[in-house]
């Protein structure tokens, strides 16, 4: 079937080529980045250099995927779009929106009969190769009628209709508060094989390898926490400072307002927010209450300094 596809980054231009390369489907595409573009005629997709001329190169009922960040670029294409698209065409946001923002977009592109759904989308820039995981939400006449789209992008029992629209960014936003808390049990469990000095030098490749033999830890994160320590042991061309996208602060949010206990991912999200304070004034302040009611040791800037540079 066609579709128009906004949005060519790394997740976005994978998924045009596994629309073309897999289902054949015709892509009209647009993106602002000429280069972005021209990556995707490659693949046989048609592009247009402006977002307004989008919707006339696409049949009724038209199908519009946007696959752009989430927050303001969403809002603006979905304004764009819900002025030259028509009644009983279709919106569709892949991206990480919040859900909040999902169920208000619906019920704007109600008011013009045109119906929106969420895609909630996983599986990052190996999506091209395995398929990617996607929690869908909307009216079921226009996910039905894009579930050869669907079916295309994801693996086999890699699509579902979730529920209404809202639903899949929804699904989504807990399954990337989970992502925090799994990736933040590994991170701890390699830092103390690392820093082992019963042990020394583990090899923490060949445990990550041995551990998805059938261990009750293996998993994909896993495996590439295996090919992430292969290509570099000790993580030394990586600076330890993790962003987090959003998903993780709404699923907290979500789970205060339901009352709902989610310590594992209220920690990981803390942790993220450490990792990019690397002498955080929080930690001063600890060192020096410790050294004023125990006479504990303290580390000075300089000291710190001459320790970080010290052969």
């Amino acid at each position: 079937m066609q579709i128009g596809f906004v949005g060519l980054g790394r997740m976005g231009a994978n998924m045009v080529h596994r629309l073309r390369r897999d289902g054949d489907h015709a892509v009209v595409a647009f993106d602002p980045n000429e280069q972005a573009r021209a990556s995707v005629e490659e693949f046989g997709a048609t592009t247009v250099t402006t977002l307004a001329a989008l919707a006339p190169k696409l049949q009724a009922p038209r199908a519009v995927w946007l696959m752009v960040p989430s927050g303001k670029i969403t809002e603006e294409s979905t304004d764009i779009l819900l002025g030259t698209l028509e009644s009983g065409d279709t919106i569709v946001d892949g991206g990480n929106s919040n859900w909040h923002d999902s169920v208000a977009r619906a019920e704007r592109c109600a008011q013009k009969g045109i119906t929106f759904v969420d895609a909630g989308t996983s599986g990052g820039i190996w999506g091209l190769t395995v398929g990617y995981c996607l929690m869908v939400g909307g009216e079921t006449v226009a996910v039905e009628r894009l579930r050869p789209i669907f079916e295309t992008l994801a693996p086999k029992d890699g699509f579902l209709h979730v529920g209404p629209a809202g639903s899949g960014h929804y699904v989504k936003m807990v399954h990337n508060g989970i992502e925090y808390g799994l990736l933040q049990a590994y991170a701890e469990g390699f830092d103390i094989l690392h820093e082992s000095q019963a042990f020394p030098g583990l090899d923490l490749h060949g445990i990550a390898h041995l551990w998805n033999q059938g261990s009750v830890v293996r998993s994909w994160l896993l495996e590439l926490a295996e090919r992430a320590f292969e290509s570099d042991p000790d993580l030394s061309r990586l600076r330890g400072w993790v962003d987090d996208s959003g998903e993780g602060r709404w699923s907290i949010d979500e789970a205060m307002s339901l009352s709902v206990p989610a310590p594992v991912l209220v920690l990981s999200l803390m942790a993220r927010y450490q990792s990019r304070r690397p002498d955080g004034f929080g930690n001063k302040v600890i060192a020096a209450l410790r050294n004023e009611f125990g006479g504990h040791p303290v580390k000075s800037e300089a000291q710190t300094a001459a320790a970080s540079t010290a052969p």
